[in-house]
């Protein structure tokens, strides 16, 4: 198979001291591989490494099978734009300025545009929703319109790869999805092959057509998102003491409280994700149930409550479970239902809250309670 992208035994450091050893990496053309990572594991330093910013301390980078140091600066920013956390300095420059400086390998000596470059920085900037701030002092506008004018002046320079670190850290949830739509299209229509890295690990198994694990002094695993995030498996890479992260569902969730369950909460269907937050934040300890296994709540109930009533995916609830959980809601001093009705399978749900009710425990509106 013939790879767009390859890093072969790669070994990246600073002062001629490796951090990051044996790093091997084949891509695709028009491939998104996003780099994950605690703080300090090592991900600027690969991408600053491939971007000939840094010296490689050892292996080699190819693109089209061509050695990257072989490649003239001209050469290769035909070929890569990279989109880095340094900001650039900028005096008196509008957007539109910033943008085409993107145009700079292909300008002459005095960096005059032509009309052909003046038309590839309205692109750029449309593609990435910029043209309201083409006239606007760079130095004025906020971090996230920084970014996605930075983006703007890297596809701009019309490059079949690009590196970016951090690219949605200054962005809102609007930009960010916006962002990383841009990338896709992109990717799909021009074939752009995409190297970042992210913290957020919930939009790097959506964007990602593989993933780099970076922990620290080597790199742990390489693999499609859905091999990556497998149970346990990211929740070790990052070493999580407090709280959890559910990797199939990509939900994070704080500590739970410990105790014995002061408040049963009947759920399911998604209905009662806010009210376990809720009951953790008051410090309240709580039990839940009668959930199936893949149920919308079932993640941040395994997460947040002290004791879970649960069933495998598409099993009936034995009598068993609803007597366990009819004995725990004896010792609850209130029943929270957050259920307006129940489907023709949720017999054992629908009995528990006649329980609750028989008993006096029940409120239905959990808004009431919080």
């Amino acid at each position: 198979m013939a790879y767009y992208f390859q890093a072969k035994q790669l070994c990246v450091g600073y002062q001629n001291q490796p951090l990051i050893q044996n790093i091997e990496i084949e891509l695709k053309k028009g491939e998104i591989l996003t780099l994950i990572g605690p703080n300090g594991a090592g991900k600027s330093t690969i991408l600053k490494s491939i971007a000939r910013q840094l010296e490689l301390l050892g292996g080699s980078v190819l693109l089209e099978d061509k050695n990257l140091q072989s490649l003239s600066g001209r050469e290769l920013a035909k070929k890569m734009a990279v989109v880095f956390t340094k900001r650039p300095h900028t005096e008196l420059m509008t957007c539109e300025d910033v943008v085409a400086t993107g145009r700079y390998p292909y300008t002459g000596r005095f960096g005059v545009l032509s009309a052909k470059d003046h038309e590839a920085v309205q692109e750029a900037m449309e593609a990435v929703h910029v043209l309201e701030f083409r006239d606007r002092d760079f130095a004025k506008i906020s971090d996230g319109q920084r970014q996605r004018i930075l983006l703007a002046r890297a596809i701009c320079q019309q490059p079949e790869i690009l590196l970016l670190d951090e690219p949605t850290s200054y962005l809102d949830i609007k930009y960010k999805l916006e962002f990383l739509s841009v990338l896709q299209e992109l990717q799909k229509k021009k074939g752009l092959t995409v190297i970042l890295s992210l913290h957020e690990l919930e939009l790097a198994a959506r964007v990602s057509d593989r993933i780099l694990c970076v922990d620290g002094a080597f790199v742990e695993q390489v693999g499609t998102p859905e091999e990556v995030f497998r149970p346990g498996h990211l929740s070790k890479l990052f070493q999580i003491t407090q709280g959890s992260f559910e990797e199939e569902s990509q939900e994070m969730e704080l500590a739970a409280v410990k105790g014995t369950p002061e408040i049963f909460v009947i759920a399911g269907n998604g209905s009662g994700r806010n009210t376990f937050r809720r009951l953790q934040r008051e410090g309240i300890p709580f039990a839940a149930g009668l959930l199936w296994e893949n149920d919308l709540d079932y993640p941040a109930a395994k997460a947040l409550s002290s004791r879970l009533f649960s069933a495998p995916a598409f099993e009936p609830v034995s009598e068993e479970l609803l007597e366990q959980a009819m004995r725990c809601m004896d010792g609850c001093r209130k029943v929270i239902c957050c259920r307006e009705s129940f489907g023709t399978l949720e017999d054992a749900q629908k009995r528990l809250l006649a329980y609750a009710k028989a008993r006096g425990l029940s409120e239905r509106d959990a808004q009431k309670y919080v």
